[in-house]
């Protein structure tokens, strides 16, 4: 059997393992279920049994992941919710954490082109992290919930567009224009989806809904693809038309098919988080440079200070610019969801390792950090939320451990 084919293999079994470790251990330590994934990733990755390793198939099925990942995030945002006051507030908070992280980046990585990939990933939110843990534990549609999705949605956006203007190695101007030319293009299928459908279309969703037709299904990843596609033909991070797709299916099955719309969204998180996104962290724990990491000095050292970078720089905007309606304590949890970091971290290493801007030590403590930050932050945002009598204690350990890869 060829390399990817057992590689592909041991990434399944890991993501049929993992949730049965996490509801193991989560009956007395609550851990997020991606944390197994890319844990065991490392594990059987080169640096410990060596019995997994990458390759072009594995690598394509790992970009579909997270491209998945930030679909499934976009969808998530509702634009009834995320505006006014709360969203300025959240463009506010974000361009502020840019300077702080720009400035950060540049002093810690001894120069302004390693420091603009350190300090745009210092800016990111894990909003696919953080929303579900926010369902499960049912605050995500009550007024704390908005706040949170608002201020990470931009924390998702804005790192993917920074990326866009500073990373793709053209010039700003070049840049700027094909960043317009995407905005006229998704505003333009925005206005699309905004129209209504005929008749057929919800007939034909309902009509093949359980049939192997699944007219619904197929037509998310043809808007998936298109928006891929047009990212790509533009030069731009596909991630940006993954989010752009999420948001604009959003709006399409709102209006079309309101009535079916979560059973929809139930067979693409089937897709994405049964079979994609587990792919994604696996592999992210596969490629994770251990060794690196361990052979401590400088590198070890930057793991807790960039931990510490997430909560202050992304963190500190937030605190001072939250809505002024949260008390103290939704303030707290606010500041520690939207300073969780890790898909846009891993993202950014990599990119950051092919244009030999980051050392492979300086990747493994982002992403280690990022790690940490999965694994400590929500948990604390939710015991914070617990004592204040916001969030269900009894959605405390669910939402950690539950079916969400994220």
């Amino acid at each position: 059997m060829s390399h990817s084919g057992t590689t592909l293999i041991l990434i399944m079994s890991i993501a049929v393992l993992a949730p049965l470790l996490a509801y193991a251990v989560g009956r007395r330590l609550p851990v997020p279920l991606v944390i197994f994934e890319i844990l065991l990733g490392i594990l059987v990755g080169p640096d410990v049994l060596g019995w997994a390793h990458t390759g072009p198939l594995i690598d394509g099925l790992s970009e579909l992941g997270l491209a998945m990942l930030i679909f499934l995030a976009g969808y998530e945002i509702e634009f009834g919710k995320v505006r006014g006051d709360t969203l300025r507030r959240s463009v506010g908070a974000w361009l502020v954490a840019l300077a702080l992280g720009l400035g950060a980046g540049v002093l810690l990585g001894d120069g302004f082109h390693k420091g603009v990939f350190i300090g745009v990933a210092l800016t990111s939110t894990a909003l696919g992290t953080v929303l579900p843990v926010l369902r499960d534990a049912g605050d995500l549609h009550g007024r704390f919930g908005t706040v949170v999705m608002a201020f990470g949605a931009v924390g998702e956006f804005g790192p993917i567009i920074a990326m866009t203007l500073l990373l793709s190695g053209r010039n700003a101007a070049q840049s700027t224009v094909l960043l317009a030319i995407f905005a006229v293009l998704t505003a333009g299928a925005v206005l699309w989806a905004l129209r209504p459908r005929p008749p057929w279309f919800s007939r034909i969703i309902a009509r093949t809904m359980h049939t192997s037709g699944q007219f619904a299904v197929r037509f998310v990843f043809l808007l998936l693809a298109l928006m891929l596609g047009a990212s790509q033909a533009l030069g731009l991070d596909v991630l940006l038309g993954a989010f752009a797709a999420g948001l604009i299916t959003r709006l399409v099955l709102t209006g079309a098919a309101p009535e079916s719309g979560p059973a929809i969204l139930e067979k693409v998180e089937a897709v994405g988080f049964g079979f994609l996104v587990p792919v994604f962290f696996v592999v992210t724990g596969i490629e994770f440079d251990l060794d690196s990491l361990l052979d401590g000095g400088r590198t070890l050292l930057l793991l807790p200070v960039f931990l510490l970078l997430f909560v202050v720089v992304r963190g500190g905007p937030v605190w001072f610019l939250a809505p002024g309606d949260l008390v103290r304590r939704d303030r707290s949890a606010l500041v520690l969801y939207e300073s969780t970091a890790l898909p846009l971290v891993v993202a950014i290493t990599t990119i950051g390792l092919d244009d030999e801007a980051l050392t492979a030590g300086e990747a493994a403590a982002l992403v280690g950090a990022g790690m940490l930050s999965v694994l400590v932050l929500p948990i604390l945002a939710m015991k914070i939320r617990a004592k204040a009598g916001g969030a269900p204690g009894a959605g405390v350990r669910k939402a950690v451990t539950g079916s969400e890869s994220w």
